[in-house]
C-alpha cells in the first residue's frame, strides 16, 4: 500500500512538472511572438499603414509603434518570466495576461463588427483570443486546481 501511494505520487509530480513545461512553452511561444510583433509594428513604413487604413495618418502611426515597443517589452519579461519559482508571481501572470489577450480579443472582435472590418481582425482575433485561452487553461482549469505547475522548481525548466 505505502508503494502505491508512492507510486501515485511520483505520477502527481510527473503530471506537474509536465504541466510546468507546458506552461513554459506558452511563455516562451508569446514572448517570441510578442518580440517578432513588437518589431514588425515598430518598423512598419508609412506604405504599408497608408494600405491598410486607406491613407496615412500620423498619430495612428505613433501609437502602432509605441505599442510595438510595449509588446516588446512584455516579450521580453515573459522569456526572463521562465525562470521565475514564486508560485504565487506565475498565478498572477497567468490570470493578468488571461486578461489581458482576452480584452484585446473582445476589442478587435468589436472593431470587426463595426466600422473597420478586415481579415486581419480575424487573424488577430485568433492569435489573441488563443493565447488568453492558453494562460486561462493554466490559471483556471481543472477547477482551478493546476496551482502546482507553479510551485515547481525551475531547474524542470531552462533556467537563464
Amino acid at each position: 500500500a505505502e508503494n502505491a501511494e508512492k507510486a501515485e505520487e511520483n505520477e502527481e509530480i510527473m503530471t506537474a512538472a509536465d504541466l510546468r513545461r507546458q506552461l513554459d512553452a506558452v511563455f516562451l511561444v508569446d514572448s517570441a511572438a510578442s518580440c517578432f510583433f513588437g518589431v514588425c509594428f515598430l518598423l512598419v513604413p508609412h506604405g504599408s499603414l497608408e494600405s491598410v487604413l486607406g491613407g496615412y495618418n500620423h498619430d495612428a502611426h505613433e501609437l502602432l509603434r509605441l505599442y510595438g515597443c510595449l509588446r516588446i517589452a512584455m516579450g521580453w519579461i515573459i522569456f526572463h518570466l521562465r525562470s521565475v519559482d514564486d508560485g504565487r508571481f506565475r498565478r498572477s501572470v497567468c490570470e493578468a495576461l488571461f486578461v489581458c489577450y482576452m480584452l484585446q480579443s473582445i476589442a478587435v472582435l468589436r472593431a470587426q463588427f463595426t466600422e473597420r472590418s478586415n481579415f486581419v481582425n480575424w487573424i488577430a482575433i485568433s492569435i489573441l483570443g488563443s493565447m488568453g485561452l492558453a494562460y486561462g487553461r493554466f490559471r483556471f482549469g481543472n477547477g482551478g486546481q493546476l496551482i502546482k505547475v507553479y510551485e515547481l522548481p525551475s531547474k524542470m525548466s531552462s533556467d537563464f
